[in-house]
């Protein structure tokens, strides 16, 4: 008994002073929090839901506006971007299933919308937009 005692009390008094082991494996530590990245801040819009999606503001995370269509039975939809400042659309732009740029050297901390149409009539679309 008191060599069980006296082999813990060591081990205890390191925990009490905060003093861990190192992990042993081969997996690497990872920061707590990843960093963001353009297209991991992007918001999910359905078409049906809304044909203008908005409003939203530019953030540092992006230069660009960004957009796919990740679901529904459209292969594309029509986007614009709409700034608050301008009240109308950039151009319009066919945006498929892979990241498309619908508004290039964005300001943060702009506002603006996106209007965004389907190419027929009864077609639904899930988007992403990252800004």
């Amino acid at each position: 008994m008191t060599t069980r005692f006296t082999r813990a009390l060591p081990v205890a008094l390191l925990l009490c002073l905060g003093f861990t082991a190192p992990a042993t494996g081969s997996a690497s530590a990872a920061p707590a929090t990843a960093a963001t990245t353009c297209y991991g801040g992007a918001v999910t819009v359905r078409y049906g839901d809304a044909v203008e999606f908005g409003p939203y503001w530019t953030t540092s995370r992006c230069t660009d506006i960004n957009m796919r269509v990740i679901g529904g039975t459209a292969d594309y939809v029509n986007a614009c971007v709409k700034f608050a400042k301008y009240g109308t659309c950039n151009h319009w732009t066919r945006v498929g299933r892979g990241w498309t740029t619908i508004a290039t050297d964005v300001l943060n901390d702009s506002k603006f919308t996106v209007p965004a149409g389907v190419p027929l009539e009864g077609d639904d679309a899930v988007m992403q937009i990252a800004f």
